[in-house]
């Protein structure tokens, strides 16, 4: 395992990476934003899903799509999609423990809101772990992997990218965190459509990708053997 030894700030995103995909809840709010584009825009559900997946891919958010194509305000958008029942999310006292004792500040970098990641990390049992949320608004409604955004977040925290690492579900959004000198772990990173958060979106296999560092698909083991290696240097 790479030395995690200069570490001292720990970035982690949100959705299906603090807790498994399993829980499914990115799928609530991928039902509530095809329910909003069928609303605002006046279309079926069909057209509002292929709507909703095309910007994705092509914007990096479906928000940013709405904002640049049809002036949809972020606000009303963002408080709807979010308003989800985070209550299918259950307490993780292990991972908790986990992020606990790394040593350093830990930080939330999400393309969701500040609100909705306090809801799922206090859902979680870990919110009270956190120094602090960069999130959607934070980044002027820029979403990750634009690659401008990573330096903002990194100066916001006063971060030095060379003693961090980031953890993500989304193998693209860690491509500008690895140009800036932070460390990569790809988190639950087998390919999954349902939800948006597609692995690589189409850009070829995993092996092939120089950028990620590191692969789990258990956030806390990996943790775990983060703090092994650690108390064994010592």
């Amino acid at each position: 395992m790479q030395n995690f030894s200069n570490i001292n700030a720990w970035v982690f995103d949100l959705d299906n990476t603090l807790y498994p995909t399993d829980y499914n809840l990115f799928h609530q709010i991928d039902v509530r934003m095809t329910g909003f584009i069928q609303r605002v825009l006046n279309v079926d559900k069909d057209e509002a899903f292929r709507l909703q997946k095309d910007y994705l891919g092509e914007y990096g958010t479906t928000l940013s799509g709405l904002m640049n194509r049809h002036n949809i305000p972020p606000d009303e958008f963002l408080e709807f999609v979010h308003d989800i029942d985070v209550t299918v999310l259950s307490p993780d006292p292990d991972l908790a423990a986990a992020i606990d004792a790394l040593p350093g500040r830990k930080f939330i970098f999400t393309n969701g809101t500040t609100v909705h990641a306090d809801r799922v990390s206090e859902r979680l049992g870990v919110r009270h772990l956190f120094t602090d949320v960069f999130d959607i608004v934070a980044a002027n409604y820029i979403p990750k992997p634009n690659a401008d955004i990573y330096p903002t977040m990194t100066e916001r925290f006063g971060i030095n990218a060379n003693q961090a690492v980031f953890f993500e579900d989304m193998a693209r959004n860690l491509a500008p965190a690895h140009k800036i000198g932070m460390q990569t772990v790809l988190v639950h990173h087998e390919d999954d459509d349902g939800d948006g958060h597609v692995g690589m979106n189409g850009r070829g296999p995993m092996e092939e990708i120089n950028f990620i560092d590191h692969k789990t698909t258990d956030l806390t083991a990996f943790l775990r053997s983060i703090l092994a290696s650690l108390d064994a240097a010592h």
